[in-house]
């Protein structure tokens, strides 16, 4: 079990120390099982079976950088459907919501029958082990909602790391959640933060640090862009271009290789 993440004492009080947040869904979670799955199932059954979104769809649609939340993502696109029509959506959003979840988390209590609990870990404990050892203040700012991303966390046996959820915080491509969980982490460890990583997979998490830099100029800020595992190897180098024409410094192709001797500096004029 990983306890609340505190840096090596050695490290308290310190200036210059880097801060590493995590984006949680297609960073630390595969979700295209999941969260994807269950988009595309929403905007299938409301719009009577008659267009399911492609993987491809759904990513040039959060290419738009504004489409971050999947709930209000199955919406966009079943607007867009009917329009093509010339129709108007009536389908309320409070619908889509719940259709979703009901995908998404099941019908069960502990959510044991929903795409959820099947969603394969690409984190695991030893990487958060080792960013603590080596003096890198750790913690994640997600668009997921706090229970959907406590459930994760608690399979990676963590005990309430900073966390900042889709209740916590203005949507992204809005830094204030980046922040927020910036100034959380450097209260816990009582550290001051230079360098702030942001490690996300969409292009609204690249936009997040772009604008992080005149929300608070006070930190140093490097966008770490992950590519998601639903990209085929075919589409991986049109990913990673889209992540960095949006402001990603660095892409990687999964988060694992965000490890503490990566010399960031170097990597992201590279």
């Amino acid at each position: 079990m990983i306890e609340t993440p505190k840096v090596d004492s050695s490290f308290l009080g310190q200036k210059n120390i880097k801060v590493f947040i995590f984006d949680i869904d297609g960073v630390i979670r595969d979700v295209s099982g999941s969260y994807r799955r269950a988009l595309a199932d929403t905007v299938e059954y409301f719009t009577n079976s008659a267009y399911r979104p492609t993987s491809e769809e759904i990513d040039n649609l959060k290419a738009e950088g504004i489409w971050n939340n999947d709930w209000e993502a199955s919406q966009e696109l079943i607007k867009r459907y009917f329009h093509g029509l010339d129709q108007e959506s009536k389908v309320s959003y409070e619908s889509i919501v719940s259709f979703f979840q009901s995908r998404y988390r099941g019908n069960e209590p502990n959510w044991s029958d929903g795409y959820i609990a099947s969603e394969p870990l690409i984190a695991n404990q030893e990487y958060f082990q080792e960013l603590t050892s080596a003096g890198i203040g750790w913690g994640f700012f997600s668009g997921a909602t706090r229970a959907s991303a406590k459930y994760v966390l608690k399979r990676l046996e963590m005990t309430e790391p900073v966390l900042i959820a889709m209740e916590d915080a203005a949507g992204k491509p809005d830094p204030s959640g980046l922040i927020l969980a910036v100034k959380q982490i450097e209260s816990r460890n009582q550290i001051l933060a230079d360098l702030v990583v942001y490690v996300g997979d969409t292009v609204a998490d690249m936009l997040t640090v772009v604008k992080a830099r005149d929300f608070d100029p006070s930190y140093n800020y490097l966008a770490v862009g992950v590519i998601p595992p639903h990209v085929p190897d075919n589409l991986r180098d049109r990913y990673r271009d889209l992540m960095k024409e949006n402001g990603a410094d660095i892409v990687l192709n999964n988060m694992l290789e965000l490890t503490p001797q990566l010399n960031l500096l170097q990597s992201s004029v590279s």
